[in-house]
């Protein structure tokens, strides 16, 4: 579900389990001269299909779980013709690795649908118990299970976005051929004024992070006239945009999501030269662009079709609606060039505004992309605009406007300062300003966590993206009793990762986005080589040697105090806590002034409530990794220095792109309270 894909790689029912079980036995009963069958089962109608299956060829065997199926087995022991070597499996550990299985094995058995679990029940009937499972799926309508949505429905009526599975090696190598089609040419891009290309402004060219020697295409960036055109273009044109209503919008942001898709071998090019990233990273930036199209064409449909009723007084008419500002300018930023520049200018266009979009300097051309198949489908092009350039001399430009009516920014919090002081010491009136900013995101694991799922969560969300996420883990809290474990167990994790080339599958960590910010990575592992201890440094492969690569290192501190501010890369950061420490943990989280993102491994459910009860952030995540926001069901934002809200992806996402309007009419003043007067006493309520 979570990967999009068009159907289920595994069983949805238990009886195609059972069946596809007896599929494999009969398969290695054939082959016994290749291989000796161990059948690990505690049903007694695989036991019997196996032994019937298997005639007199007695060389094969039959194995259960110590405490488990004793009774089963000491019948079969009886049967001469059914009496099989069985091997006894007894785990054997310290208290903390068993726990865990055991509860494993405990909600097998206690799932309905077990075998153990049914035998144990004196009301259920024989029959359905020791069913044949071959007659079971024969008698079905559908295989699949009915009550199990596809991927594609989960948020039904609204479309999941589609996923690709490059695991497959076939579906892989064809999107690698269509990759290599798209950069067999040069991408190149313009400011787009109305729908025409500006080339009037400087022209830079645009190089792959992984490799400056690779030429992608180049930009003609904005000049000060495009900006004033744009904008007063946008003017002239947002009262009729408005009054299309929030159908007619929400139809287009629903063709535009269809293009996107239509459009992957493009997008996915483009991510992974232009930014950077590796082949899953490349497909989750382009499936968030895709939800969130569909998630805020859904919310303009629901929103800002027609006015609200509100309750009043009979003989009046009070009624609520929510329209555009006017001209949105749209700020987004490089580590998700596609998803939240497309979120960003889907929200604005949804709500009934014109939007001015300004990508990121690093990445114009996945936008220009993005702008491109938005007009294709249907947006007006004098509704967006396409500004690529430098920001400092554009922002300027857009922020002192008069037009402009609000400013969507994602980016890093002393920007994000810097339009703010620029839009408060504007003249007249007080604009809305949404901004998403970074964090000093933690992960907390105590001593009840599962190691080896910690270590795992904790790997993906400090390196995946090379650590260039808002959401991404900078620092890790492990409690002092399992640290001795843990830690070295990240370090041998970290130094499975593979450093190289995003377009390889087999990579894991790909480049950081250019020359300034590899500086200053490099500069903060400088000061971590000396001020902290180096837990692990990995080495850089030769490959790396021609783009904007850094290594992937942990480092223990004592303090998230020795932290001044996020480091934007693949660098985590280890601190040991005390057991009995766990609020102060919480309260030097929070000293931080961040608030975007939180992990906590623990197996104690008063933990997860204390700690959530504590600490102050946007979005926490227990027991998993504390990446991968999904659109409509974990909407994104922080609080604090790490941003203003509301969240995007979320149900009030649109309200703050929108100005709310009221009217009331007194229904009498033609005469009469009509609806009072046709009303038949004791029958029918006013509304």
């Amino acid at each position: 579900q979570e990967a999009g894909l068009e159907t289920y790689s595994l069983f949805t029912r238990k009886v195609s389990t059972d069946l596809s079980y007896l599929t494999c036995a009969k398969y290695l009963l054939s082959r016994r001269d290749v291989f000796y069958p161990q059948f690990a089962t505690h049903n007694a109608h695989s036991l019997a299909a196996i032994a019937v299956m298997a005639g007199d060829d007695r060389s094969y065997e039959f194995q259960r779980l110590h405490g488990m199926g004793q009774a089963l087995y000491e019948e079969v022991a009886r049967i001469p013709k059914m009496r099989q070597p069985c091997r006894i499996y007894a785990p054997v550990g310290s208290h903390e690795d068993l726990l865990a299985y055991l509860v494993r094995r405990l909600l097998e058995n206690g799932a309905n649908t077990s075998f153990v679990n049914r035998l144990a029940d004196d009301e259920a009937p024989i029959g359905e118990i020791i069913a044949d499972p071959v007659e079971q799926v024969s008698g079905l309508n559908s295989i699949p299970h009915p009550r199990i949505a596809l991927p594609r429905d989960i948020f039904a009526p609204r479309i999941n976005s589609k996923g690709h599975a490059f695991w497959d090696d076939e579906t892989r190598t064809t999107m690698l051929c269509a990759i290599d089609k798209v950069l067999a040419k040069p991408v190149n891009a313009a400011a787009l004024i109305s729908g025409k290309s500006r080339k009037s402004g400087p022209v830079r060219l645009i190089t792959s992070p992984h490799d400056r020697m690779v030429k992608i295409g180049e930009v003609v960036e904005a000049d000060e006239k495009s900006v004033g055109q744009a904008l007063a273009d946008a003017a002239k044109a947002t009262a009729s945009w408005n009054g299309k209503g929030g159908a007619a919008r929400a139809s287009l942001l629903e063709k535009a999501a269809d293009l996107y898709e239509a459009n992957t071998p493009r997008f996915m090019a483009l991510l992974i030269r232009e930014a950077g990233k590796t082949l899953d990273n490349a497909q989750a930036d382009l499936r968030e662009a895709v939800d969130f199209l569909r998630y805020y064409a859904e919310r303009a449909a629901k929103d800002f079709e027609a006015p609200q009723r509100l309750p009043g007084p009979t003989g009046e008419l009070n009624e609520i609606s929510l329209n555009g500002r006017g001209i949105f300018a749209c700020i987004s930023p490089w580590n998700f060039p596609l998803a939240i520049f497309t979120g960003q200018v889907a929200a604005a266009l949804a709500s009934g505004n014109a939007v001015i979009a300004k990508p990121a300097e690093q990445t114009p051309l996945i936008a220009h992309e993005a702008v491109k198949l938005l007009h294709e489908a249907g947006i007006p092009p004098d509704i967006l605009h396409y500004l690529p350039g430098d920001g400092a001399r554009i922002g300027k430009i857009l922020l002192g406007h008069p037009a402009l009516s609000g400013v969507a920014f994602t980016g890093s919090n002393d920007t994000a300062s810097i339009i703010n002081r620029s839009l408060a010491a504007r003249d007249g009136a007080i604009l809305p300003f949404i901004a998403e900013t970074g964090g000093m995101n933690a992960m907390i694991v105590d001593s009840s966590a599962l190691p080896e799922q910690a270590v795992r969560d904790v790997l993906a969300s400090a390196f995946d993206s090379a650590g260039q996420r808002c959401s991404a883990a900078r620092v890790l809290f492990v409690q002092e009793d399992v640290a001795g474990r843990i830690i070295p167990m990240l370090e041998g994790a970290m130094a499975e990762l593979t450093i190289g080339d995003p377009m390889d599958y087999a990579t894991d960590v790909g480049p950081v986005i250019d020359d300034d910010a590899k500086k200053m990575l490099n500069e903060h592992k400088a000061r971590m080589r000396k001020e902290a201890k180096t837990i692990l440094d990995m080495q850089l492969p030769t490959i790396t040697q021609g783009g904007t690569f850094v290594s992937p290192a942990a480092y223990e501190i004592p303090s998230i105090s020795v932290l001044k501010r996020e480091v934007f890369g693949p660098i985590l950061h280890v601190v040991r806590f005390a057991g009995d420490r766990l609020g102060e943990v919480c309260d030097q989280i929070n000293a931080t002034g961040f608030g975007l993102t939180l992990g906590l491994h623990t197996r104690i459910e008063t933990t997860v409530d204390e700690v959530r009860a504590r600490v102050r952030v946007g979005n926490m995540y227990v027991n998993r990794n504390q990446i991968g926001a999904v659109v409509g069901a974990q909407p994104f934002g922080g609080e604090g220095l790490s941003g203003t809200g509301p969240k995007a992806g979320g149900p009030h996402y649109l309200n703050r792109f929108a100005t709310e309007r009221v009217c009331s009419i007194d229904t009498t003043a033609s005469g009469g309270n009509a609806a009072l007067m046709s009303m038949e006493s004791g029958e029918r309520s006013l509304e």
